[in-house]
């Protein structure tokens, strides 16, 4: 009996995670053919509320990719794709005492902010280097335009997701 239960509210879940999927997918989907073009998938994938690093969303759209690659990915192949990396909760956010963390290591002085030229150089030089227009976009949200800098609390209060 429980085990049946079990089920149940699995299959509901899963119901409800197509469903979600299906509502992202179509955003995108321009023609209403059930295809997107390859370049939206890290923002479908990322308005589920996942976070893949550049380098798993190559790997995403690789497995998710026609054998031969239109440039296009069809529905069918990315829903269940999508789906396992939803249940098993995969690229989930990185929780906010850890961010801050993290800026407070390029913030040894403990000031509770970084300049401009400080923020750039550790996300284009460090680690997994953020492109030109990522660096444009991250400087968009987060820097403050008076002071020139990047209060991080501030800005990880701002990007953090709400899990519930």
């Amino acid at each position: 009996m429980a085990d049946e239960r079990d089920r149940e509210s699995t299959e509901i879940a899963v119901a409800e995670l197509h469903k979600k999927i299906k509502e992202a997918f179509e955003v995108f989907d321009q023609e209403s053919n059930n295809t997107v073009d390859v370049r939206e998938i890290g923002t479908i994938i990322r308005s589920l509320g996942c976070c893949p690093s550049e380098g798993e969303l190559h790997d995403l759209i690789a497995e998710v990719e026609e054998e031969e690659p239109t440039g296009y990915i069809r529905y069918e192949k990315f829903l269940p794709v999508m789906t396992e990396v939803l249940l098993e909760r995969r690229y989930r956010p990185i929780p906010e005492d850890i961010l801050l963390r993290a800026f407070e290591v390029l913030d040894p002085a403990k000031r509770g902010f970084l300049s401009k030229e400080e923020l750039i150089k550790y996300m284009t030089e460090e680690g997994e280097p953020f492109s030109q227009e990522e660096m444009e976009e991250m400087l968009s949200a987060a820097i403050d335009p008076e002071s020139n800098t990047i209060h991080y609390k501030d800005y990880i209060a701002m990007m953090v997701i709400d899990e519930n």
